[in-house]
């Protein structure tokens, strides 16, 4: 009876006792090249729509976005379970979902930063194809030094003697400056050209002085690109996002007609970053049917040993670098960057 009693108990615990874990493991991909239906009964919709002006031209394969699914509220024998599987790994809860904040938080910090990645892959996409740029006030920091002073939608023309078309050059402008220094950025707004003074602030590991606004490099085209994917968040499909605008404005086929399939954060000037989760996201690719994976330079040595069967996977650092992989193996050449 008392082993009866034992064994219940710990049935009872292990069934509906929460573990502070979540399970990671392959999470849904989408063809950025095809179209998706949104809400059941609706019609489908491109996942990435090009305005009126530019000819687009209509792709044979597939560019396939991969995602990471993460459950939460496990069980213990829930988590065991998913574990023993093989296609999840166990990871404390904390590490996605901080005590200090709460899961809307993060949830809203995923999706912010899921919207700037597609208005980098933007940027970067256009900036590839060549057409001009500028650079916008994207977020003022609240109670920052430019809070009152700079809006949102701000079109930046120069910082401290600048001249600025990319964002990145309104961080290099302000390297030989320091905290309470005083710096003229010259905006338009509502197509009024004005100078504007800001007194700059201090920010924890920078000796430089702090501006206080998120700067966005944004192409100067006449035509809109839509984005349809909602629930999804984080940044990590920036590569893909940029590869799909590339391939639709561009006269030919990145992808010969294959399913192609990666990851990457990327910049507006078009360099890829790293990203979490590369081995769930090559599994999914594969079942996919994916024989192409593009990963980030410094995610290659996290990714050869994870690697399925048939999935070849291709070393990217930029934009331009992952253009000209995919048209050489779209030739059938064999010169592509590879991990290991």
């Amino acid at each position: 009876m008392v082993s009866a009693l034992l064994v219940a108990v710990f049935g009872l615990l292990g069934a509906f006792v929460k573990v502070p874990y979540v399970a990671l493991g392959p999470g849904p991909t989408y063809d950025t090249l095809g179209e998706l239906t949104l809400q059941e009964g609706s019609a489908a919709e491109e996942v990435i729509s090009i305005g009126e002006g530019p000819e687009v031209f209509p792709p044979d394969g597939q560019l396939r976005m991969t995602t990471v699914s993460v459950t939460t509220e496990l069980s213990l024998f829930g988590a065991l379970g998913l574990w023993g599987s093989g296609r999840y790994a166990l990871a404390p809860e904390e590490e996605f979902y901080p005590p200090d904040r709460t899961q809307e938080d993060v949830e809203n910090e995923n999706r912010q930063a899921f919207e700037t990645s597609q208005t980098s892959a933007e940027s970067a996409a256009l900036r590839h194809l060549g057409y001009p740029t500028f650079v916008s006030v994207g977020q003022v920091v609240a109670d920052g030094p430019s809070d009152g002073v700079l809006e949102p939608g701000d079109r930046i023309l120069s910082v401290h003697g600048t001249e600025t078309v990319d964002d990145r050059q309104v961080q290099n402008s302000l390297t030989e400056t320091a905290p309470g220094d005083e710096v003229r950025v010259v905006v338009s707004r509502d197509g009024e050209e004005r100078t504007e003074t800001v007194t700059l602030g201090a920010n924890e590991g920078r000796s430089h002085g702090f501006l206080g606004i998120v700067p966005v490099t944004e192409p100067e085209v006449d035509f809109d690109i839509d984005i349809e994917l909602s629930e999804v968040g984080g940044p990590s499909a920036g590569l893909i996002f940029a590869l799909a605008i590339v391939d639709k404005l561009e006269d030919g086929d990145l992808t010969g007609g294959a399913t192609v399939a990666g990851t990457g954060e990327i910049t507006s000037d078009g360099r890829v970053g790293p990203i979490g989760g590369i081995q769930f996201k090559m599994r999914a690719a594969r079942e996919e049917g994916a024989t192409v994976f593009l990963v980030p330079a410094d995610n290659c040595v996290e990714a050869v040993p994870h690697a399925p069967d048939g999935l070849r996977l291709v070393r990217v650092e930029t934009l331009a670098g992952a253009v000209d992989s995919l048209e050489s193996l779209a030739d059938g050449g064999d010169d592509a960057p590879t991990c290991g």
